[in-house]
């Protein structure tokens, strides 16, 4: 029977500037069908307020996920599949910076979620794994094109199609992960600082770098470059981009508004 229940909690901190987002389904946060629809009705709701700059996705069981329902899935109409991966891989379309907080269990479908964050930390403890072919099927939310884009190709054949797990110390050499900290409290600390830094700076820019990285980083270096050119000659027009140049001739911190 397909698993019921679950939510996707949204909270604000940092003066509002700081959207959390908390998978909460037990202790291996099971995500079910509803669940990840929630992942991208929140996200709707994010990108449409001004206030958030920045986004930390988590999770408040003992593992960030061990995946999704998988019973459940054999209830749901071959014809709902179609969109499978568009809810889960809301983070990546989201114009603001996306952290994602990984303890623990990283498998599947909360695998596929994580990928699609720009900046992940994790803990010693944190394991990540697509074990999709245990099942006879494969990722099916971004997870071969994106643990492709990130590891190489030769590197996620090998984990997709051996569902071999990829372990806190290997992930963050590989670059999966951009940080280690001790434990989940120290964890939860550095993201919390991360996300202060990231709303400081100003959004436009942020903006305009994470679409640049993303659009660039499949095209050809020449193409990269001249998005990039251009990119840059649109925010020099910017009211941040001169608050910036100000602060910095006055030695003063400067006060972005996304202007």
């Amino acid at each position: 029977m397909a698993l019921t229940g679950g939510d996707v909690l949204l909270e604000r901190g940092q003066d509002g500037r700081v959207a959390y987002l908390t998978l909460s389904h037990g202790r291996y946060t099971v995500i079910t069908w509803e669940m990840r629809q929630l992942v991208a009705d929140r996200f709707a709701e994010i990108d449409r307020d001004p206030e958030i700059r920045v986004v930390v996705v988590r999770s408040d069981g003992e593992h960030f996920t061990s995946g999704g329902d998988i019973a459940g899935f054999m209830e749901v109409d071959p014809i709902d599949f179609t969109d499978l991966g568009h809810n889960i891989t809301a983070p990546g379309r989201s114009p603001k910076p996306v952290i994602a907080a990984v303890d623990g269990y990283c498998f599947g479908v909360g695998c596929e979620l994580a990928l699609s964050c720009d900046i992940r930390l994790g803990t010693p403890r944190t394991r990540f794994a697509l074990p999709e072919m245990n099942l006879g099927m494969i990722p099916g939310s971004g997870g071969t094109q994106r643990l492709a884009r990130l590891i190489g190709l030769s590197r996620a054949k090998f984990h997709i199609m051996t569902a071999t797990r990829i372990p806190a110390q290997q992930a963050l050499d590989w670059g999966i992960l951009a940080e280690l900290h001790a434990d989940r409290d120290a964890l939860n600390t550095a993201v919390d600082a991360l996300a202060a830094k990231l709303a400081d700076f100003s959004p436009a820019a942020q903006r305009t770098a994470k679409e640049v990285l993303d659009r660039g980083v499949d095209a050809p270096l020449a193409t990269g470059i001249e998005l990039e050119r251009k990119a840059y000659a649109m925010l020099r027009a910017t009211d941040d981009f001169a608050e910036g140049v100000a602060a910095f001739t006055e030695k003063r911190k400067p006060k972005f508004t996304g202007r």
